[in-house]
């Protein structure tokens, strides 16, 4: 076993989960890979399980319904506790999270940062095929929730990420409510109000290649709101 975890949450990524748990494995020799499955109904789950008996590198969580990314992410930081991990990773299974950023989020991590964050918004960081409105939701999103909480992280909505364990250990994951986009918002004010060292490295987020987005108006519509009860509970 190594001491890094990438949890990737699947639903209906059956073209996408073969071609990324290849690239993670063949992009850093320390990384492990835990697929997070919704019950996906076109079978992500199963080949995953094909996968898994083919690689020890990779394991498979079934979960018996979609409940929301935040939720996946939940159990998966659960398991990759009780299984002794010291890093643990958030990750796309679209390709969105190049796989080639993963040598340089774990040498982060292992010189000393808490939590790693791939940001599209410092130098060097950026976006590929996004659209004008996409990138005014997002920019502003990001900026929006940073006024709001008053945290100087760029890219707070950014869901390229490496834990140590000893963040994650300490946040009580009980208290987490967020389910979808405001979930990485939350993990992160979290982190930083119990005073753990946040690094941001700059990545390009690229559009998926295969499948449709998860992200929908109503996701976006529960961030706006989420920040004000972070601000005034956490």
């Amino acid at each position: 076993m190594n001491r890094a975890l990438v949890c990737i949450p699947t639903y209906n990524e059956r073209e996408n989960i073969g071609p990324i748990t290849q690239a993670v494995l063949a992009a850093d020799p320390r990384v492990d890979i835990l697929v997070v499955d919704d019950n996906s109904p076109d079978g992500t789950g199963q080949l995953a399980d094909e996968l898994a008996a083919k690689d020890p590198r990779v394991r498979v969580l079934h979960r018996e319904k979609k409940e929301g990314l935040g939720r996946a992410y939940l159990a998966a930081f659960r398991w990759a506790l009780a299984e002794g991990y010291t890093y643990i990773l958030e990750m796309d299974a679209d390709f969105s999270h190049d796989p080639r950023y993963l040598p340089t989020f774990l040498d982060t991590a292992e010189r000393g940062a808490d939590l790693v964050l791939g940001s599209r918004y410092v130098p060097g960081g950026g976006t590929v095929n996004w659209g004008v409105g996409r990138k005014i939701i997002s920019r502003g999103g990001s900026l929006y929730a940073r006024s709001i909480l008053g945290v100087d992280v760029r890219d707070l909505t950014g869901g390229f990420k490496c834990f140590h364990r000893r963040v994650l250990e300490t946040l009580n994951l009980d208290e987490v409510r967020s389910t979808g986009y405001a979930f990485q918002i939350e993990l992160t004010y979290r982190t930083l109000r119990k005073g753990f060292t946040v690094r941001e490295v700059p990545i390009v987020f690229e559009d998926r290649r295969v499948g449709h987005s998860k992200m929908n108006k109503k996701i976006f519509i529960e961030a706006l709101g989420m920040v004000w009860k972070l601000r005034f509970t956490v």
